[in-house]
This record gives C-alpha cells, sequence and structure tokens, in this order.
C-alpha cells in the first residue's frame, strides 16, 4: 500500500451497552449526523462513515385504541395472552377486539449500517448495524368483512380492514449489532476446511491494486447470517455486499471484445467505480460484470495484451485456476 496509517481505538467504548445508550439517547433526523457524531466520538481519529442504509422493511408493532392509548408493544404477545385469558375462544378475542376498536401497528424502518476503519487491510473496520424505525397505525386489528378463522390469521390477517395511516410518536435508533470483520472472518475460518469465499475476496483485494489505492469498507461491507446446514445445526455465514450507487457501466455483452477496445472498457469502468480492478471484484459478486469478460482478459494478458500490472494478473490467474463467487 502507498501509505501505512495506524489507527489507535478503544473497542470497549464501542461495547453493545455503549452503543445501546447512544441509540436510546439520540434523536433521529433525517440525515443521522447526530448519530454519525456519536459513533465518531466513541472512536476518535478513525474514519466513521455511514456506508449503507438498507432497502426499507416492516413487522408486527403493537395495538392501540382509538384514541392512540396503548394497550400493547406487541401484537404477538398481546393476542397469545388475551386467547389463553378467554378459555381460547377465539371468537371471545373477536369481538372483545371490535368492542374495543383496538388498532393494531406496524414497525417500518431501515438498517443504518455503519463502518469504522481501524486498519489498512480489507477486513480492518468494525461495523455497526443500527435500526432506524417508525411505529405506524396500520389497520383495525379484526376486519369486519373479513374475521378470522384462527389465531394466526388473527395476527397477520390475508385481508386487512385498513385505515389511513399515522404516525405513533417520533422515530428511534435501537442497536442491532456490531461486528469486528477481522475477529469474525478469523471466526468463520475455523469451521471451514477450504479458505471460505468471502476470505478470498479479502485476501484478493489486499494483493491487488485495489488494495493499494482504496478504502475496502468505502464501497463493501458485510452481511453475517445464519443458515440451517445439512444436518439441521445452525451455520453462521457471511455475505460481501456492496454499498455503493455509482453509475457504472454493465459489462455484460463483451462477445468480440480484446485487446485495446476489452482495456478501454475495463478502464472506464475503474475510473467510475474509483479505484483500480474494480471491475474484477464486481464479476466476483456478481453485479455489472460477467464472467465471460474475466475470461476474455485472462486470454488478452497471457497472449500479447499485458495490460494489467503483475499483482492483479496473479489474482485473476488464480481465480481462473479455481474461479469462486460471494
Amino acid at each position: 500500500m502507498a501509505e501505512i496509517t495506524t489507527y489507535s481505538i478503544d473497542k470497549q467504548m464501542l461495547d453493545g451497552p455503549a452503543l445501546a445508550k447512544v441509540c436510546k439517547n439520540t434523536l433521529p433526523e433525517p440525515n443521522d449526523q447526530a448519530l454519525l457524531a456519536k459513533l465518531e466520538a466513541l472512536a476518535p481519529g478513525c474514519p466513521v462513515q455511514l456506508a449503507r442504509i438498507g432497502d426499507e422493511w416492516y413487522r408486527l408493532g403493537g395495538i392501540i385504541d382509538m384514541n392512540g392509548k396503548r394497550i400493547a408493544n406487541s401484537l404477538i404477545e398481546w393476542t397469545e395472552r388475551t386467547y389463553i385469558e378467554g378459555g381460547k375462544d377465539l371468537q371471545t378475542l373477536i369481538e372483545h377486539a371490535q368492542e374495543q376498536k383496538l388498532i393494531a401497528t406496524r414497525q417500518t424502518g431501515n438498517t443504518l449500517h455503519f463502518a469504522i476503519q481501524t486498519g489498512n487491510k480489507a477486513q480492518d473496520f468494525i461495523q455497526i448495524d443500527i435500526d432506524k424505525t417508525h411505529e405506524i397505525a396500520d389497520r383495525w386489528l379484526v376486519s369486519g368483512q373479513h374475521p378470522p378463522e384462527d389465531l394466526e390469521e388473527f395476527i397477520d390477517p390475508l385481508e386487512p380492514a385498513c385505515i389511513e395511516t399515522f404516525y405513533i410518536g417520533t422515530a428511534r435508533y435501537t442497536y442491532r449489532r456490531k461486528t469486528d470483520v477481522s475477529v469474525f472472518m478469523d471466526e468463520i475460518n475455523k469451521y471451514h476446511s477450504i479458505v471460505h469465499p468471502a476470505q478470498r475476496f479479502l485476501d484478493d483485494w489486499n494483493r491487488s491494486s485495489a488494495g493499494h489505492k482504496a478504502v475496502f469498507c468505502d464501497d463493501w461491507i458485510i452481511r453475517p447470517y445464519q443458515h440451517t446446514g445439512r444436518f439441521g445445526e445452525q451455520v453462521i455465514n457471511i455475505e460481501i455486499v456492496n454499498t455503493q450507487q455509482k453509475n457504472l457501466p454493465h459489462m455484460e455483452n463483451i462477445a468480440g471484445k480484446k485487446g485495446t477496445a476489452l482495456h478501454s472498457l475495463l478502464t472506464r469502468f475503474d475510473r467510475q467505480a474509483g479505484y483500480p480492478f474494480a471491475w474484477f471484484f464486481y464479476m466476483v459478486k456478481g453485479k455489472l460484470v460477467t464472467p465471460d469478460c474475466g475470461v476474455a482478459v485472462f486470454q488478452d494478458v497471457n497472449g500479447h495484451f499485458a495490460y494489467l500490472p503483475e499483482r492483479d494478473s496473479a489474482v485473476l490467474n488464480d481465480w481462473m485456476n479455481e474461479p469462486y463467487s460471494v
């Protein structure tokens, strides 16, 4: 890398309780700058950025009455408890909800992904995921025209009786997760006999021109997730996620392109992405660049067109010998 930068960070200042307190004591605003400033205060001297705002999602909320009075924070908990208290009689539950004119709410929000750079390598960052949510009055708890036939439909009806929505209270931040990516990858690698694709992606970044010119978490973050293995075991895994919304060209139809023409396409892509060898990582991610492009470049640089730096040629050669994707 052109310049080695050392960051000093007290990771205890970024523990779960501290981050949960910051979220609780920060009033959300449209640009989230106040929250960003508080995270910067917890990691002085380290670059901190809001790397990505996730797509909007929603989930079941609670229950209020017509005057906006809070009846329950959890619709599911209230329904199951009231059902039991009423002798497990669904009709009794339905009549109670209708008589009280209860309203169901939903939580809508986005997950904010913050990245705190802690070193020069791709994996040297801490990712903090925080939910920004708002509660909205959504529907009558029970539809008069389409009453539920079972408890599951009571909780989440197929044909809800919608109302004109309105916000309940103010938005709020909720701490979800902190991931020290370097530590997390060490743990992931313990449970894989071969190199995990995400680790290869990070390693390839570090040894390529991209790793010498750009900061990984400026353009990429991770998504830890859990899935069930073939023997029923719970497996922790990871996905590499691109964070940029740049207007990049599509390199999906390169039939017949080689030499100077292909090199020009690669250069244009890298220039718009903001760092060299970007096309390779988008290809491995399966975004905008197809594997055919990698094959064509390999044939070029192993023929008469040596337009890739030696370090990037080595990465591409390894991918050709053992392709992978993330």
